[in-house]
């Protein structure tokens, strides 16, 4: 069995792909932005279950920032009539899952 953190946050990147080469049409920075904001949360989760103690935290800290990134520049492309609310409805899911399941490994830091 899979580290759920770790295999939710590669599903947000399956999720995010398309939505993420129309945004690239229209905002290449911020595309480009959100693309290493949802790499970073698949690297920090892989890399903090292999970590012990403080340093596990951190990088769990770091993917959850990340993570809230991601949502954030969601937003950002929403409201800049970029992509549509209604098509991101499972990666937003998927992005609330990864949040509280970073929320618990951190201990609500």
């Amino acid at each position: 069995m899979g580290f759920d953190a770790y295999e939710v946050a590669v599903e947000i990147i399956t999720e995010l792909r398309r939505p993420l080469e129309r945004l690239d049409r229209r905002d290449k920075d911020l595309a480009r932005q959100m693309r290493k904001a949802a790499s970073s949360v698949v690297q920090n989760v892989g890399e903090g279950r292999r970590r012990q103690g403080k340093d596990r935290l951190h990088l769990w800290r770091i993917a959850a920032g990340s993570n809230a990134e991601v949502r954030a520049g969601l937003r950002v492309a929403i409201e800049w009539g970029y992509l549509d609310r209604g098509a991101l409805a499972k990666a937003d899911s998927l992005l609330d899952r990864e949040q509280a399941m970073l929320w618990r490994l951190t201990g609500g830091a």
